[in-house]
């Protein structure tokens, strides 16, 4: 059987283990020598493959230096946000397959979220369409764990554990006052709360901080927040509020587009920033106490240090998985998630497979029997799913200037 060769992009939003899934396709593939003769990769994904930029892993990875992909966050191949055309007779499609078949790919594989789904879902569809034997497959990535078809998706585990990690320092550092005072927390999640759940995580006892989470699979009420603000003040004087960007009201307005400054990205998503401040001055004006707001930002998603090894293990196993499928003749599908109940109670997780037609364009929240009934809280259950996967250490290796180590693409 003649060989032939494996591409692999990474699309959307970086995460700290996006890299860890790329480890997982490249080792794998290294292991079939006598299928796979080329594994390459699309530097800034589709869009960067139209333009013909493209690297051997062979030469700018070879042997061990692969292994430093484990601790890198970031996407070490580049990004893009390029959306396929809808219409399969659009031309850049045998544009496309023409490319693929100059370079001999047999396996393409995309590391994305949402969008990158909705890429693997064309380009496999019109492969069947033409009766190309090219095997498409898409790997999971996301910290906002908003596809559906999974249990959880590779990133979301990091993320998770830097947000409770970090609203814990958050709040060890306003208990050193008296004096009243109100941390307003806004944390990354557009529609769902996943990543703003994941601060009740924080907590050490029954009533401790964060005291209030809002999540946007709910209505947020102001007068009401108000309200729960200074009940909270009885448990504690110095009130940690963790608030999802995309909060709303019960007319669907985002809270912070009360401030005006929306604007959209180049999918027409309305760019979600500012609740935090607006929500910051609601308190201090009506409430005149102390108020302030801190956004997390990017760091949710690329902070190395607070990588969790159960997310990274199992970014290379989806990786290592995809790879698999695919030379047992997979194609559109994407590598799941299933969670498996050990008679220990313990937490295991295996990989299987679902049709990527089903998973684009999809959203899955948080469900609604984990929200409190008032929506200012998470459940136990949610405690219960999410603790096992912010579990473990990375050892991250470190240079003489005493930073990480990172494996960066010149």
């Amino acid at each position: 059987m003649s060989r032939k060769n494996l591409i692999v992009g990474q699309s959307g939003g970086p995460t700290a283990v996006i890299n860890s899934s790329l480890y997982g396709v490249v080792s794998e593939g290294r292991r079939h020598p006598d299928a796979i003769e080329h594994i390459y990769g699309m530097i800034n994904g589709i869009e960067g493959f139209l333009k013909e930029t493209i690297l051997d892993f062979a030469e700018v990875l070879p042997g061990e230096k692969l292994d430093g992909l484990k601790s890198t966050p970031g996407a070490y191949l580049g990004s893009c946000r390029y959306k396929l055309p809808e219409s399969l007779e659009d031309p850049v499609y045998p544009k496309l397959f023409k490319k693929f078949e100059e370079m001999n790919i047999g396996w393409f594989f995309y590391i994305g979220g949402n969008d990158s789904m909705d890429t693997v879902s064309k380009l496999s569809r019109y492969a069947e369409k033409i009766g190309s034997d090219i095997r498409v497959i898409g790997e999971p990535k996301t910290i906002d764990n908003d596809l559906v078809h999974t249990d959880h998706t590779p990133g979301f585990g990091s993320a998770a554990r830097y947000v409770a990690s970090t609203v814990r320092e958050i709040t060890i550092d306003a208990n050193v006052y008296e004096k009243k005072s109100v941390t307003i927390i806004e944390i990354m999640g557009r529609h769902a709360g996943w990543l703003t759940a994941a601060s009740a995580l924080a907590r050490k006892y029954t009533g401790d901080n964060p005291l209030l989470i809002y999540l946007p699979e709910t209505a947020f009420d102001q007068e009401a927040f108000l309200r729960a603000v200074e009940r909270a003040f009885e448990k504690n004087c110095n009130v940690i509020v963790c608030v999802s960007e995309g909060i709303h009201d019960a007319q669907g307005t985002f809270i912070c587009e009360y401030d005006n400054s929306v604007g959209t990205d180049t999918f027409g998503h309305k760019m979600l920033a500012g609740c935090g401040k607006y929500l910051e001055n609601l308190v201090r004006n009506r409430l005149g106490v102390k108020a302030r707001s801190v956004e997390l930002n990017v760091s949710q998603r690329c902070s190395a240090s607070m990588m969790s090894a159960t997310d990274q293990q199992e970014a290379v196993k989806a990786g290592e998985f995809g790879v698999q499928a695919a030379l047992n003749g997979v194609t559109g599908k994407m590598i799941s998630f299933i969670r498996k109940e050990a008679q220990d109670d313990s937490y295991v997780m295996e990989c299987g497979l679902e049709d990527v037609n089903d998973i684009c364009n999809e959203e899955k929240t948080v469900p609604l029997n984990w929200i409190t009934s008032d929506g200012s809280d998470v459940t136990e259950d949610f405690i219960r799913y999410a603790r096992p996967l912010v579990q473990g250490t990375v050892e991250i290796s470190y240079g003489e200037d005493g930073l990480p180590a990172f494996v960066y693409r010149k």
